[in-house]
């Protein structure tokens, strides 16, 4: 059975993305943003692993025709978000119109990877036995977005984690904004957050903080990453999960902590510039934190 370096897990979705210059309908989610990423970079060993409906199978075949292989779970519905956003887009407001079946151990059983990263968008995507189970297989990196949704009718609603404290034993990597981090630590500032989620198990942690950058706590020591700024704000949809594709994919190749994040950051910077996943090279990358 191959075991892949790095393999992302999540939902395709429909996205409905409204922000003030237009409205846009197009394939979303953590697996889509971080798969496109991952495309754009130099990879040859990423497994994306995703459930959907048979009739959204067109995003999978774009993903596949950029030479990524992906492993489809059958589900009778595809998540469809509506993401709508103001000025600012560090704010963000949603709706769910459908949601897809949850990820299970037994989907999984044939997927091998050293680097796991579970893209949640809702509660239920991943188990607790889940998380368990694919901690037995490789490093388990986690954002934690979909733990703190819950959706009641179509509107999604800030929920703390209940089962964080035994889940956060069996994750390396977490990541998470200043929103997720207060509601899952009860801490205002983001470095008490971050020491608490470490305490809890977590061995790094990825705070971003939209355009204020990021923080990462690793090995004991606080790493701080510049947000890079843009030359416009087109779209932030997929940023963080762009973001993921940046770190995972340095953190593999052996880069530190600092590298890995800047690396990540920057990815973010060109992701922002245009609508839709990121579509930029990893020289692209090197020249904007070259040119900071």
């Amino acid at each position: 059975m191959n075991t892949h370096n790095l393999c992302c897990i999540g939902h395709i979705t429909l996205d409905k993305i409204v922000t003030p210059k237009r409205t846009l309908h197009m394939p979303g989610g953590t697996s889509f943003y971080f798969a496109h990423g991952m495309s754009n970079l130099d990879t040859s060993d990423f497994l994306l692993v995703t459930a959907l409906a048979a009739s959204e199978m067109d995003a999978v075949e774009e993903i596949r025709r950029k030479g990524i292989d992906v492993k489809v779970l059958p589900s009778a519905h595809s998540v469809y978000f509506e993401n709508t956003y103001g000025e600012n887009q560090d704010n963000r407001t949603q709706r769910v119109l459908a949601k897809a079946d949850p990820f299970t151990i037994e989907g999984l059983q044939d997927v091998d990877a050293r680097i796991f990263h579970l893209g949640s968008l809702l509660a239920d995507d991943f188990s607790l036995d889940v998380i368990k189970y694919l901690s037995t297989k490789g490093m388990l990196s986690v954002d934690a977005q979909g733990y703190l949704r819950e959706v009641r009718g179509e509107k999604v609603f800030a929920v703390d984690w209940p089962e964080k404290e035994e889940a956060l034993k069996y994750i390396h990597i977490l990541k998470a904004n200043e929103h997720e981090t207060e509601v899952l630590t009860g801490c205002k500032d983001p470095r008490e957050a971050a020491l608490k989620l470490a305490n809890w198990g977590v061995k790094e942690v990825l705070l971003t903080l939209g355009s204020m950058g990021s923080v990462i706590y690793a090995d004991g020591e606080f790493h701080e990453i510049p947000a890079y700024p843009p030359t416009e704000i087109v779209d932030a949809t997929g940023c963080g999960d762009t973001y993921m594709a940046g770190y995972l994919y340095m953190r593999n190749k052996g880069a530190s902590y600092k590298e890995a994040g800047c690396f990540a950051a920057a990815m973010c910077t060109i992701k922002l510039e245009a609508s839709g996943p990121f579509g930029g090279t990893e020289k692209d990358v090197w020249d904007i934190i070259a040119a900071s």
